[in-house]
């Protein structure tokens, strides 16, 4: 399976543009630039990179999750994944902070904390993301 994104710039670094598309339609020239990437703290001008790495990895963790606790036979009513992905300017991407709040029917703390751990380290995104810290703190609601 192949999945695709595209991304066209014009102009240099700081001043320049972009645009971003996807396969399946859901960004559709999404506008993104270096401003939005680094100087706008707020994240609301635009997408970036790694808001887009944010959301694959907590969307993978979320999916790797379920089937583990399908698996368990306490499949989740609600599991909310969140991932953090922090760039540090001049050295790159350095991790990526997961937390999670799941509502799981029949499963304690520590079995929903092991589940947890093992979807962290076999997601993809997870996987792919292997040369950057990546930890998870995870909570039944």
């Amino acid at each position: 399976m192949d999945r695709h994104a595209t991304a066209i710039w014009k102009g240099n670094l700081k001043e320049g543009t972009g645009t971003l598309d996807t396969q399946s339609g859901a960004m559709k020239g999404q506008p993104y630039s270096f401003a939005m990437r680094f100087v706008d703290e707020s994240g609301k001008s635009g997408t970036n990179p790694e808001e887009l790495i944010a959301a694959a990895h907590a969307g993978c963790f979320a999916m790797q999750l379920s089937h583990f606790l399908a698996e368990n036979g306490t499949p989740a009513e609600k599991l909310e994944a969140r991932a953090v992905v922090t760039l540090v300017p001049g050295t790159g991407i350095t991790g990526s902070a997961l937390t999670l709040v799941g509502t799981v029917p029949g499963i304690d703390q520590a079995k929903f904390a092991e589940l947890a751990d093992k979807a962290k380290a076999g997601c993809p995104v997870s996987k792919a993301l292997g040369a950057i810290n990546v930890t998870l703190d995870a909570r039944l609601a």
